[in-house]
């Protein structure tokens, strides 16, 4: 059981990694072509559901560890 708990958590770390590193190219790319990092906006669209699934692994991943420690322990 904790042997998948574990490739379980390691996935979800690889894509919280993946989502960051998207979203942070996303944001240095639109001030790169203009954009002023200086206003206030609001997320939509695909940035949007890109930051709610990154809330929401992290959630997941936190739990998954609970889990993980309870388990063993």
């Amino acid at each position: 059981m904790t042997v998948y708990l574990n490739i379980v958590q390691i996935l979800i770390a690889v894509a919280l990694i993946a989502l960051t590193v998207v979203q942070s190219k996303g944001a240095g790319l639109g001030r790169a072509f203009g954009g002023d990092s200086s206003v206030s906006r609001t997320k939509r669209g695909v940035e949007k559901t890109m930051y709610n699934l990154t809330v929401i692994l992290a959630v997941v991943f936190f739990v998954m560890s609970l889990l993980s420690v309870l388990i063993r322990g």
